[in-house]
């Protein structure tokens, strides 16, 4: 593997954030005509935005709190702060953009959970609620034993990997969803590529080159934390000194 410098692929990667969700942000405001709280159409809008915002990008940073430079070294607790604070951040995007589309839904009489896309991203959504309440209650809170932390530790690190990738497949597949939706009564349709279906393809390639690069920093072994394993990795917050 390429031994590429933190510091650039972490700016590298904010910029393709900010780009997943400028691009998000352009598509419903310039295509699909904007952002309402009437629970109209306008109201679906913020259901892709907040969820790609929520569940990919600052989900993804939050994944890779632990891999910043400063991090390495010194108390682990303003660290685990940032991370559960940036995951709360993310499920609440999440949670909003549910109610966005369940409103929508229930305003127009749309069936809802019939699409393998509303399968597949409540079941992202609940297991990232659990996901969130188990790691903060065995590293944040002062119950739970060492061992069971050290016990605890992969399991949380594999479904943290595991919902991200879950995150990304909700998000592709929403947006193809919602493309064939919108663009099957329209003068040109989606399989015409209009430039609708073109900029929103993209999205979709932004987003997953996006969360292949966390998995990947996630993966890499020379960003990962040197004493990840050390007593003060597993101090609880209510315990701590101040």
């Amino acid at each position: 593997m390429l031994d590429l410098p933190f510091l650039p692929f972490c700016i590298f990667l904010g910029g393709l954030g900010f780009m997943c969700v400028a691009f998000v942000s352009a598509w419903c405001q310039h295509w699909r005509g904007g952002f309402a709280l009437d629970g109209g159409l306008q109201m679906f809008n913020w259901h892709p935005v907040l969820m790609v915002t929520g569940m990919v990008v600052l989900y993804g940073a939050a994944a890779l709190v632990y891999r910043l430079p400063p991090a390495w070294s010194g108390p682990k607790l303003p660290w685990k702060v940032l991370h559960g604070a940036l995951t709360l951040a993310a499920f609440s995007l999440a949670v909003l953009g549910l109610v966005a589309v369940f409103r929508f839904h229930n305003n127009h009489g749309t069936p809802n959970m019939y699409s393998l896309h509303s399968w597949l991203g409540l079941a992202t959504v609940l297991l990232f609620s659990c996901q969130w309440l188990a790691g903060f209650s065995a590293f944040l809170l002062p119950w739970a034993p060492a061992w069971l932390r050290a016990l605890y530790k992969p399991v949380h690190v594999f479904f943290g990997s595991t919902i991200l990738m879950l995150s990304v497949a909700s998000c592709v597949s929403g947006i193809n969803e919602k493309l064939f939706f919108s663009l099957r009564n329209r003068t040109t349709d989606y399989k015409y590529l209009p430039a609708e279906a073109v900029f929103a393809n993209t999205l979709g390639l932004l987003i997953i080159l996006f969360g292949v690069l966390v998995l990947g920093a996630l993966a890499r072994p020379s960003w990962k934390r040197p004493d990840a394993d050390s007593p003060d990795s597993r101090q609880p917050l209510l315990t701590a000194e101040r």
